[in-house]
């Protein structure tokens, strides 16, 4: 009898063993290779947010009118975080063709006509009777020619049909599907998931990386 005991109270310790590392490898960071990716905010602010999104879903669009501003107020024009964007694109196709019309227009014309390219974007997700826009060439030209000059629209359209940013978008959807990413917008700090409901639970989570750091 005391050897069953022991043996049970021996297989016991191994599952809470099992539960504890279990348990802290979750909590653990991950590393998020960031080089090259579009960014808000300082270079060298101590804590990277990213969000992974589609420019085809609507709450991204809602994320980028409502929660960007606020975090681009209080956490990077503090110099507390930088905001990266990745792409995962799963809806649709022209998912896909946003994605990586997007990436042309950070490599041609660099990161900040980027973000207003970006959030411009967001901003024509649908139309006047509240239609989804079809995100193709023409239309994304359209966009961009409200930020940039006709040169610089062809300049991007041409990068963009002979595929250049191919690599960075498979980039961004091996990094997502990496993380196990499977829907939008997903959001992690400081190389951690925020699973949180509220800004003040953001900002905590920002205080917490830049604590740990």
């Amino acid at each position: 009898m005391s050897k069953k005991i022991f043996w049970f109270i021996g297989v016991l310790a191994v599952c809470l063993i099992a539960i504890v590392m279990l348990t802290n490898a979750k909590e653990d960071s991950v590393v998020i290779d960031y080089e090259g990716q579009p960014f808000l905010g300082e270079e060298s602010a101590p804590v990277e947010i990213v969000e992974f999104g589609d420019y085809k879903c609507p709450h991204c669009g809602e994320f980028n009118s409502t929660l960007l501003p606020m975090i681009n107020e209080e956490l990077v024009e503090t110099d507390k975080a930088k905001f990266y964007f990745m792409n995962y694109s799963f809806i649709a196709a022209d998912s896909t063709t946003s994605a990586q019309f997007a990436e042309s227009v950070y490599q041609e014309l660099g990161n900040e006509k980027f973000w207003e390219f970006h959030h411009l974007l967001f901003e024509n997700q649908t139309n006047e009777s509240g239609q989804e826009n079809l995100m193709s060439d023409e239309f994304l030209s359209a966009v961009l020619a409200e930020v940039a000059t006709q040169e610089e629209v062809d300049k991007v359209k041409l990068a963009f049909s002979e595929g250049k940013a191919k690599d960075a978008w498979d980039k961004d959807m091996n990094t997502a599907s990496n993380l196990g990413v499977n829907s939008t917008p997903t959001i992690y700090i400081g190389g951690k998931e925020f699973t949180g409901q509220t800004m003040d639970d953001f900002v905590e989570m920002v205080d917490e990386s830049t604590d740990g750091k």
